[in-house]
């Protein structure tokens, strides 16, 4: 019958074992060892070590061992997985990485879209994990796409700097708001009730639902405090836009301007609409650029509107959906907290800049 290997620990390895078995600064791989060889000094049996650490008792086995004849040291370092020490195969894997990453960024696969680490492997004839240890190293996500487009308004960098100075140097004064329209809000209503959330079991709901029609959400965030102004109307037409902005007039101060942020949306460019400003010298209008909605930082409280009551939400009705996302807005507005604009208007244009000489490199060749 084997006899596993006695473990003995000196204080200070005891230490640096317990401090690596706590510690979310090392690996997971180092802070599983820490365990075993902490586990092994106590004198438990590999097999109950394995029970205790949900790993294969061979694995303790070889890492008891290995402390055992090497100490501490033995158990900290390890050689890269399928890495020879060889300077032929060496230089081989380099290479093979060389191509994968070229690969990847470079090309694409006949009958695909995007490379997998199975289809980058079977066509360097290598083994997915190795594909998947290159592209990991190099944070290279091929599965994954994000959406962008950058401006081509040409008064891009003059409204840019327009909005962007709102935000980190606002009138005296002035309040300063940020308003756009969410449209289209679907009631939406699930076929049958949903599973709750368990253990070990996240909530589900049915795969279809039943519409129950829609609405659209006119908000108006002010930059300063984060609280929000909210109303919702069945159209977004510059009827509903006007009637929007005389409420956040009317609820704002006398003696204070108003300096609004909008988009380029028509609707907020109606004759009426310039009709009412022309009256109402207080108020202003500054239209982000095109294609720029991410200036608007009411897009910003849409998004967390969005995850916290509208995908997951339940409505019966179109009245149950507005009276709920009022409800959210009066919440958030019972401790508002502001969403605080960071990035100067220079960092921004040589951000953009750079993008349009990446576009034009790729649109001339």
């Amino acid at each position: 019958m084997r006899v596993a290997t006695q473990i003995t620990l000196s204080d200070s390895d005891k230490k640096i074992l317990e401090k690596n078995s706590r510690s979310r600064a090392v690996s997971i791989r180092l802070c599983e060892r820490s365990k075993v060889v902490l586990l092994s000094a106590e004198g438990l049996a590999n097999k109950a070590i394995a029970a205790k650490l949900k790993i294969p008792p061979n694995k303790v086995g070889k890492w008891r061992n290995r402390f055992a004849a090497g100490g501490i040291e033995s158990i900290s370092k390890e050689k890269p997985r399928g890495a020879n020490h060889g300077g032929k195969d060496t230089l081989k894997q380099a290479r093979l990485r060389h191509r994968i990453i070229a690969k990847t960024t470079r090309e694409k696969p006949d009958h695909a879209t995007h490379w997998s680490t199975r289809t980058m492997a079977a066509a360097l004839n290598t083994t997915h994990s190795f594909v998947h240890r290159v592209w990991q190293s190099v944070g290279l996500k091929p599965h994954l796409e994000k959406t962008f487009k950058v401006s081509n308004d040409p008064h891009f960098e003059e409204k840019l700097c327009d909005v962007v100075g709102l935000y980190l140097n606002p009138p005296e004064n002035a309040v300063v708001f940020c308003i756009d329209e969410k449209t289209s809000i679907q009631a939406l209503d699930r076929t049958q009730p949903g599973l709750p959330l368990k253990k070990g079991r996240c909530g589900t709901v049915t795969h279809d639902y039943k519409r129950n029609g829609t609405s659209t959400l006119f908000a108006a965030l002010d930059v300063a405090t984060g609280s929000v102004t909210g109303e919702c109307y069945q159209k977004h037409t510059h009827k509903e836009f006007l009637k929007f902005l005389k409420k956040v007039d009317a609820q704002t101060d006398k003696d204070k301007d108003l300096h609004i942020i909008v988009d380029n949306y028509s609707t907020h460019k109606h004759e009426k609409v310039r009709t009412w400003l022309q009256r109402n010298k207080r108020v202003f209008l500054h239209f982000t650029p095109t294609s720029s909605s991410w200036l608007n930082l009411v897009e910003r409280f849409f998004s967390v509107l969005t995850e916290k009551q509208l995908k997951r939400g339940i409505f019966t009705s179109v009245d149950e959906l507005e009276q709920k996302i009022i409800a959210y807005i009066d919440k958030n507005n019972e401790n508002p907290k502001p969403f605080v604009w960071t990035k100067s208007a220079e960092e921004i244009l040589e951000k953009v800049s750079r993008a349009r000489a990446t576009l034009d490199n790729i649109q001339s060749n």
